[in-house]
């Protein structure tokens, strides 16, 4: 199977000819391409993010881009928003049984802000199990005034 990498550079190859081969130096080809590899990455995770290579090949300099510039031609890509169905709208009923499942929770006067710590000792104290941390916490928040 053929890396991503390796059809950049077959597609650079193409593109620029001897002037690519010149441009990439004398260290081993395996060595440059495991570094566009690793610096290219973030680009390769999705399709989407490859549309961001795509891009920079399409709009290639006139000369052999350096990986410096071939990164920054694929960070000038445009973002493609994916399109979105239109949210379906709220059923009024389904949304008061939701808020009432909530009022318990809900804070304003008369509403002890520290009743979660009152009903997790209550449950500790009922013989529920209950994790250690969780029951100190409840502890300090009460012994906090």
């Amino acid at each position: 199977m053929t890396q991503p990498i390796d059809r950049l550079f077959e597609r650079l190859s193409m593109t620029y000819g001897n002037a690519w081969d010149n441009s990439l130096g004398s260290a081993p080809l395996n060595e440059i391409k495991s570094f566009w590899m690793h610096e290219l990455a973030g680009f390769l995770k999705s399709k989407e993010a490859m549309m961001s290579i795509s891009y920079a090949l399409d709009h290639l300099p006139e000369r052999p881009p350096n990986l410096v510039q071939f990164k920054n031609l694929c960070m000038q890509a445009p973002v493609v928003k994916p399109l979105a169905l239109p949210e379906p709208p709220a059923n009024p009923e389904r949304v008061k049984q939701e808020l009432a499942k909530l009022a318990p929770l809900r804070m304003g006067p008369g509403v002890d802000p520290k009743a979660w710590a009152h009903r997790i000792l209550a449950e500790y104290a009922a013989g529920r199990k209950k994790p250690v941390a969780v029951v100190q916490m409840a502890r300090d928040a009460l012994a906090a005034g």
